[in-house]
């Protein structure tokens, strides 16, 4: 809660992911990526609840096994309308601030959320982000919405795109909607450093990241994420000719 604004990080989760099918249920540390993420979200000084945002295809029922094993809040809903199913993960939840959480993002940072929350709140934003002006490594990256502005873009907006990726309108609209900023500052401006998790390769990165720095701290920042493979430019070559998606592209 910040205010009297009640925050909902909503976890996107399928097992059908194109690139990297099932990497969700992955192991990290000795626990699957989804479990980190919930982990990681639930830490957020603001954030009131997380909720998982799968879908209602049979290949996702681990998925909802996982959540249920960690009490954890899912909702179920279209595979190809992401838009729709999350914005049922934030109704269901009561949200008034929705924290949009990527599958592909283990590294989530709840310190970075919890600055793009305060912005938002501070600044009256439609949405806040720090991938605007990409200065922050890759995988990194987090959004942060008005909840009753993201179901406005879930009632008027109707383009496969809009409905594929969630808050795209919103996002890429900048003449139209409030949209603030956050730019990484210090070692953390690192935006050619990939921490996502889409191929095999991002698998070994980011595995090589929790096994160096889980065990000790389990709640190990993006700091220390990008202080450690300062120190190792073996992972780091790992994955750094991957080529990043981008919306609207095959």
């Amino acid at each position: 809660m910040v205010g009297n604004k009640r925050v909902v990080a909503v976890v996107r989760a399928r097992m059908t992911s194109s690139r990297l099918p099932g990497k969700v249920l992955m192991p990290l540390a000795g626990k699957p990526v989804l479990q980190h993420m919930i982990e990681r979200h639930r830490r957020s000084a603001y954030t009131d609840e997380v909720v998982v945002a799968t879908t209602d295809k049979p290949t996702d029922d681990p998925v909802v096994a996982l959540c249920e094993s960690l009490g954890c809040a899912y909702v179920r809903g279209s595979e190809d309308d992401v838009l729709a199913r999350v914005v049922g993960a934030g109704e269901a939840a009561r949200a008034d601030i929705l924290v949009d959480g990527m599958a592909d993002s283990p590294l989530v940072d709840w310190r970075i959320v919890d600055q793009l929350v305060e912005m938002l709140v501070e600044g009256g934003y439609d949405c806040t982000s720090n991938e605007f002006k990409e200065t922050f490594p890759v995988g990194l990256d987090a959004r942060v919405f008005s909840f009753p502005t993201l179901c406005e873009a879930a009632r008027v907006d109707h383009e496969p795109m809009y409905r594929e990726h969630a808050g795209y309108s919103i996002r890429s609209q900048p003449d139209k909607f409030k949209l603030g900023n956050l730019e990484a500052a210090g070692d953390l401006r690192w935006p050619a450093l990939r921490l996502t998790l889409d191929t095999q390769e991002d698998y070994a990165v980011i595995g090589a990241v929790y096994d160096a720095l889980y065990p000790t701290n389990p709640d190990f920042s993006a700091a220390e994420v990008v202080a450690f493979l300062k120190t190792r430019p073996d992972l780091v070559a790992l994955n750094s000719v991957v080529a990043q998606k981008v919306p609207g592209v095959q």
